[in-house]
């Protein structure tokens, strides 16, 4: 982390991996498709049924994964407030006052199986939502650089079980950073991710020793702190690369080089004149002192006089002192704001509070690559292999949209033939016209209510 200025120079410099996000919204998309003109009127009356019914059967089959991720969550929720839940809501295994807590969800194979299932659905739908996880190795670099937090912060990773990071969307910034303490200014090129979800989770109570009294995790109202074994969600927006440490929630800022340096000759320029000057009066100070306590038979007229002097310098270094400790604390506090500025106004949600958020992003990407490549492939006008429909999507993105993404071909075919809108011979795929494909979504669509009502299980 103490890269400093010289160090984010190459900070743009790092190559970023492609981008699966479609930064557009739904009717854009379908204006844009209509807009090309080759769809008769009957046809774009057709398409627009088509997109409604396809965002209707997404959303309905996410509704599921959401009462998932709620269900699995409500073992690691950090919010969880214990005299709020009961047998009911904690499960026959929480009766007592300990209900709630780690240990009242069974025994920790149970809790340890809850977790992967929780990780592994939440990185899914985040991937269905095109995020892409930050390697370790971005990470690390990002620890060694700086963007607009300029203060020197220190983030110790080693307190969690788990930190996960996941972005969505880049672009590059030039922002302006001081120099020379301030007195200059000078540009400079950054990565900034669009959208950035991490994940920690928490270390057990218990685990050690060293992890019970290394529990700083943030804390809670009334003082208590966040309990061990939770998970912890954070959305934020428009984060600089370099900036990714300071998401930490346990980041605290430490004084730098310069600030010591500065705070230090104040305090030498300021100090050692006192000193110097109490260096030759202190001894009479003690002279008088023994006097009054017996120690000494008789002082001198002056000794007196130059002890009330000694006692006065003696009271100047301290207020001297005092005025240092608060310039220390003060130089922290401004780094504190300066970094809670940064970071603070970025957050957008927490916790159970993203799920919603990420279930309607992901829905959302899925509707539009699916929607793209039964488009791409309706108006091609014979059957496309795989590895001619993949351009044929990112060349409509770029003419149409003026939007340049990794299209996630696979996974927009894997849609289409679950819903039997895709059809494959000899390694080429073609889609149902749009006549027929409306009637097969709107089967799918009553097979979902018709399954529930007879019984029979809908999926």
């Amino acid at each position: 982390m103490n890269g400093g200025a010289a160090g984010a120079g190459n900070e743009a410099a790092a190559p970023v991996q492609r981008d699966r996000f479609i930064p557009l919204r739904k009717s854009d998309i379908i204006d844009g498709l209509i807009a090309e003109g080759r769809l008769d009127a009957a046809g774009q009356a057709r398409l627009r049924q088509l997109a409604r019914m396809l965002g209707a059967i997404f959303h309905y089959q996410y509704f599921e994964e959401l009462d998932r991720l709620r269900e699995v969550y409500f073992y690691f929720d950090p919010e969880l407030d214990p005299k709020a839940c009961g047998p009911k809501a904690c499960g026959p295994k929480a009766c007592g006052p300990k209900a709630c807590g780690p240990k009242a969800y069974g025994p920790a194979k149970d809790l340890e199986a809850a977790y992967r299932v929780l990780s592994e659905e939440f990185a899914g739908v985040l991937n269905d939502a095109n995020f892409i996880e930050i390697s370790h190795d971005e990470i690390t670099r990002a620890f060694a650089e700086r963007a607009r937090v300029r203060v020197k912060i220190k983030a110790p990773v080693e307190d969690f079980r788990c930190v996960r990071m996941f972005r969505r969307g880049h672009h590059s910034e030039t922002i302006e950073i001081p120099v020379w303490f301030g007195l200059r200014r000078r540009p400079l090129e950054v990565v900034v991710y669009d959208d950035v979800v991490m994940m920690v989770a928490t270390k057990p109570d218990g685990a050690t020793r060293a992890d019970a009294r290394k529990a700083l995790v943030g804390a809670r109202p009334g003082g208590q702190k966040i309990r061990g074994g939770a998970v912890l969600f954070k959305y934020f927006r428009h984060i600089a690369r370099a900036d990714l440490k300071a998401l930490f929630p346990n980041v605290r800022v430490v004084m730098s080089l310069s600030d010591h340096l500065t705070l230090g000759v104040g305090a030498l320029v300021g100090g050692v004149p006192i000193l110097i000057k109490l260096a030759s009066t202190l001894t009479v100070l003690f002279v008088v002192a023994g006097f009054y306590l017996g120690l000494i038979g008789s002082i001198h007229d002056n000794d007196f006089e130059q002890a009330l002097a000694a006692l006065s310098g003696l009271l100047a270094l301290g207020a001297f002192a005092l005025r240092q400790w608060g310039n220390f604390h003060r130089q922290s506090l401004i780094h504190q704001k300066q970094l809670t500025d940064n970071i603070y106004y970025r957050n957008v949600n927490n916790n159970s509070g993203i799920f919603n958020y990420i279930i309607g992003e992901a829905e959302e990407q899925d509707w539009k690559e699916a929607l793209l490549a039964y488009y791409s492939l309706l108006m091609a006008g014979a059957p496309l292999a795989r590895e001619a429909l993949y351009p044929r999507v990112e060349e409509l993105l770029a003419r149409v949209f003026g939007v340049s993404a990794d299209f996630e071909i696979d996974d927009a075919l894997a849609r289409l033939r679950r819903l039997d809108l895709l059809g494959e011979t000899d390694g080429r795929l073609s889609v149902l016209p749009l006549a027929d494909a409306l009637a097969r979504l709107d089967k799918e669509w009553n097979d979902f209510f018709g399954g529930a009502a007879t019984g029979k299980p809908v999926s």
